[in-house]
């Protein structure tokens, strides 16, 4: 099953389904950006607007992409603030937003579906503002080394969404070649974690 079909077909239990690495996510996102203030932000991926609510809270005005139709939907159903935008996009291609337009680029469990890291970096360094920043917020490769990858049930059947495994390096090189420079990474657990390998690794790039 494609990414974007699997995903069109997980929106409607998405926010319901137990799911660590979501709630984790977002407590990694408050944790991170909660304290912080923005004029313009962009969110790749919003999804079902899982974090759209805390950016809206920060900023003046958020842009939140997604290429599920069905997803951002929902996001829209729950969203409350005139200043958000939501526009369905490809992120593989180049993103509606225009150069220089943005002070935060966030995205949040994303990436693992992107092949290519490259055109992200690219686009975040032509839309991020100078000094501008890029938050990253992804399964950790850990788990990914152990077959760990986005997942749902519906009646009894698992659906497994394609991903790509990035090591911390693919990052770190992308952010490197479009001149990105890495502020902060962190590794996270859950509280069930214990004994495990980091479930989320974060990253904080500025240009």
């Amino acid at each position: 099953m494609k990414v974007q079909q699997a995903y069109t077909d997980w929106a409607e239990t998405y926010d319901s389904d137990p799911n660590l690495t979501r709630d984790l996510d977002q407590q990694v996102t408050r944790n991170t950006l909660g304290k912080l203030r923005f004029d313009s932000v962009v969110e790749i991926g919003c999804g079902t607007g899982k974090n759209t609510a805390l950016l809206a809270e920060i900023s003046s005005t958020v842009v939140a992409l997604d290429f599920s139709e069905a997803m951002i939907s929902r996001a829209r159903e729950k969203s409350r603030f005139e200043h958000v935008t939501f526009k369905i996009t490809d992120i593989n291609q180049r993103w509606p937003c225009g150069d220089q337009s943005a002070d935060l680029i966030c995205c949040n469990l994303v990436l693992e579906h992107v092949a290519d890291l490259s055109l992200i970096f690219g686009e975040a360094a032509r839309v991020l503002v100078s000094h501008g920043q890029f938050f990253i917020s992804e399964l950790h490769p850990f788990r990914q080394y152990q077959g760990v990858q986005a997942r749902f049930s519906r009646n009894e059947e698992t659906t497994r969404i394609p991903a790509f495994v990035h090591h911390v390096t693919d990052f770190l090189d992308a952010a490197g070649a479009n001149k990105l420079s890495l502020v902060r990474l962190n590794e996270w657990w859950h509280e069930e974690d214990q004994g495990k390998p980091p479930r989320l690794i974060s990253f904080m790039f500025r240009a």
